[in-house]
């Protein structure tokens, strides 16, 4: 789903070529599943009470029940017979933790995933649902052992099962993207709904893009807004940012730009780019804020510093007509340079005006030539007249030369993008 467009405005042909001032569109919503892998953590986990198996080399066992494993204990020679004392003896708690040790290389533990593995899975066996989430984890990507989706699920299941909410999440993430076995969005629902249930801001945010666009589920605006409502209340970013959308669409709540920027602005000092372009706009044209074009300049300098290629294309315009930011060509040409190389066609297409102009460089009809043809490429019929007006005051060797200019730059433009 995409969010509105604003009014665009473009101003005529004069006597000089004439730029197009700033694209106010707003940045259409992100449905972006994560599937990120969580860095392994160490968890705190119990000893185990006194029985009649043989005491540990380290001497843990002994009362009072130690939790966890002690630093001095690893640092000993005794830490190779206190591991063969715990792979036949040790409790699940205490095997998965030290599969956490040698999974996120801690307490001076080399960073080995197979051990981690070995040590998951003794634990993994016992029922640890812990342990088994972090044995599919390492089937998933690949660390430890061989790469296998199919032996993932398999254990984020059997965690899953126990409650384990972020195995929830990811038996949900594998039945999404069809990974080791058949794309159900249906199946995927139900995982996620669990996990959601617990409160997981993830699993929140894909029920909502799974309600936004029908996916195993008939399509309502409204349940999306309710995750990603329940999603963002906790900071998740993407969830903000389309909770902010659905309110200036109007979308399964009632139209509000007030809130909209409410939630965009929190998605944007998260450093959200979409968010603080979409900010910019709103202030840019006084929708649900004041009306104030710094404002607008300085959410869209924070974009375009991540590379927001709408960003750069409305800062350039706002340097070029002195809008919110003192007149400035030279910065104006810096910012369509930025969009342009991007591929942005109306920035190219002021680039072109601009050399053509003698704006902030000096004057180059090659230059002004190669930008307009770049821009003209999709057969916008003023922008073909205006390449051809630039034509006119160039020699032939000139055209020809901003023509091979052009067909370099798209060939060196496709190669980027593979």
């Amino acid at each position: 789903m995409t969010a509105g467009k604003a009014d665009q405005s473009r101003a005529g042909l004069a006597e000089d070529f004439t730029l197009w001032d700033a694209n106010v569109m707003l940045s259409g919503m992100k449905h972006l599943m994560p599937l990120s892998i969580a860095a392994l953590v160490l968890l705190t986990m119990p000893g185990w009470a006194q029985d009649d198996r043989p005491p540990d080399p380290c001497g843990t066992q002994s009362p009072p029940v130690s939790i966890g494993i002690r630093v001095d204990c690893l640092r000993s020679e005794k830490w190779d017979a206190q591991k063969e004392w715990a792979a036949k003896y040790g409790t699940a708690g205490y095997q998965y933790l030290i599969g956490g040790l040698y999974g996120g290389g801690s307490s001076g533990v080399p960073q080995d995933y197979a051990k981690a593995v070995k040590w998951y899975r003794l634990a993994a066996d016992q029922g640890h649902a812990d342990a088994q989430f972090y044995v599919g984890v390492q089937y998933e990507k690949g660390t430890g052992v061989p790469q296998d989706y199919a032996k993932a699920v398999k254990w984020y299941r059997l965690a899953a099962d126990q409650g384990h909410a972020d195995a929830q999440f990811y038996v949900g993430a594998i039945y999404y993207f069809g990974k080791g076995v058949p794309r159900d969005y249906a199946k995927a629902m139900k995982w996620f709904r669990l996990a959601a249930d617990q409160g997981l801001a993830n699993a929140q945010f894909n029920l909502g893009v799974q309600y936004d666009n029908g996916l195993g589920v008939p399509q309502d605006y409204a349940a999306a807004a309710k995750w990603w409502r329940l999603a963002a209340d906790q900071g998740h970013v993407k969830s903000q940012f389309n909770l902010g959308a659905m309110y200036a669409n109007g979308l399964g709540v009632p139209q509000d730009y007030a809130a909209a920027a409410k939630w965009w602005r929190l998605a944007a000092d998260q450093g959200h780019a979409d968010a603080q372009f979409n900010l910019g706009v709103q202030y840019d044209n006084g929708l649900g804020v004041p009306q104030d074009y710094a404002a607008a300049a300085k959410w869209w300098r924070l974009a375009a510093d991540q590379g927001h290629a709408d960003a750069q294309f409305n800062l350039g315009a706002r340097y070029y007509f002195g809008k919110g930011v003192p007149q400035d060509y030279a910065k104006a040409m810096k910012w369509f340079r930025l969009a342009a190389d991007q591929g942005y066609a109306d920035a190219q297409f002021n680039l072109g005006a601009m050399y053509a102009n003698g704006q902030g460089v000096p004057q180059d009809y090659v230059q002004a030539h190669t930008w307009a043809n770049l821009a003209a490429v999709d057969g916008d019929p003023e922008r073909t007249e205006i390449r051809a007006q630039i034509a006119k005051r160039m020699t032939p060797a000139q055209i020809a030369e901003a023509q091979r200019r052009a067909r370099e730059w798209t060939e060196a433009f496709e190669n980027r993008k593979r």
